[in-house]
């Protein structure tokens, strides 16, 4: 006898829009928006109800989905069964806007405390790479809105290399490393309409490599 039908469930159609999203590069929120959806549509909070029944994502929105990241239907089949294979891990996940908000990070650039979500990216050999979702277009050329980079807080940084700094004031920003010595720190915009920094060193609270990003 033919081996028995294993039935769809919703657990695997959400799991399968969560693999799209990280096989593209993106989180949830950031797939819903580069096929044109709400941000929330593909949420967890949206998965349940306020009653507790499972809500199911619309065909509509599978479809544009898949579309937006030009999937075919039979590697979405692949993602439900999960026999697509990534190479990926998961790493902790927040917006880049928040990043500047106290309780995030601990003193050295390592992520900490609560409100993290998490995405699967490439492989780093770091335990504490983290990613960061491009919001705006601030970082045009380099990063678009919806874009994930993934920060290595353990890795060499050399000059010429994309880094995220935090600065003492909470000032939370991409940029080109450009310069950097016991005085002072120099950093390249990447979008050429904003003009480059330079702090003194003590202002730095830490710098982190930007180690892959989602294009």
């Amino acid at each position: 006898m033919p081996p028995k039908a294993r039935p769809l469930t919703h657990d695997h159609v959400w799991t399968a829009l969560d693999r799209l999203a990280t096989r593209s590069g993106l989180s949830a929120s950031g797939l819903a928006k580069r096929a044109g959806l709400d941000p929330t549509t593909f949420n967890k909070s949206k998965r349940i109800t306020g009653d507790g029944r499972q809500r199911w994502p619309s065909t509509e929105s599978v479809s544009k989905s898949l579309a937006a990241t030009n999937t075919n239907i039979e590697t979405f089949v692949e993602l439900i069964d999960g026999t697509s294979k990534s190479g990926r891990k998961s790493v902790p996940l927040i917006g880049f806007a928040q990043a500047g908000h106290g309780g995030y990070f601990d003193d050295g650039g390592f992520p900490a405390g609560k409100g993290w979500d998490e995405v699967a990216a490439m492989a780093v050999n770091d335990e504490h790479a983290y990613a960061l979702e491009i919001s705006g277009d601030s970082m045009r050329p380099a990063y678009r809105d919806g874009d994930i980079i993934i920060v290595s807080p353990g890795a060499t940084i050399r000059k010429g290399e994309r880094v995220v700094v935090k600065t003492k004031d909470g000032e939370v920003m991409a940029k080109e490393l450009r310069r950097r010595s016991s005085k002072s720190v120099e950093l390249g915009s990447l979008n050429p309409s904003h003009r480059d920094r330079t702090f003194p060193a003590k202002d730095i609270e830490w710098i982190a490599r930007i180690v892959w990003a989602s294009q």
